[in-house]
């Protein structure tokens, strides 16, 4: 199993820029991809940005040229980031990283982002 674990989350005016991390921990060696997604009040959750395991990318058309995913391994841990820059209001909204590998895709808590403007 893999555990994950989302921290960053913040109250930031329109226009900033902030930076959210995911610590995976377990059987991070069975991990495939890594993705962020986030759910706004209302509305459905949807993907945001997704890696592989080979570094390959992947965004919503919606934070292309705003936001970077990255991720740093070690043997036994993988940290997974977005750089979040020109936020916007619609950018609000829980962000929840997830973990692809073998069976069902591990799920972190969630971090609240609140963009104001």
């Amino acid at each position: 199993q893999v555990q994950l674990v989302e921290s960053g989350g913040d109250l930031v005016q329109a226009g900033g820029s902030l930076t959210l991390s995911c610590a995976a921990s377990g059987r991070v060696f069975s991990i495939n991809a890594m993705a962020w997604y986030r759910q706004a009040p209302g509305k459905q959750r949807e993907q945001v940005a997704l890696i592989s395991r080979s570094g390959s990318t992947n965004y919503a058309d919606s934070v292309k040229g705003r936001f970077t995913i990255s991720k740093s391994s070690t043997e036994n841990s993988v940290t997974m980031f977005l750089q979040m820059n020109s936020l916007e209001v619609e950018d609000t909204g829980v962000y929840y990283c997830s973990a692809y590998g073998l069976g069902s895709p591990a799920w972190g808590q969630g971090t609240q982002v609140t963009v104001s403007s």
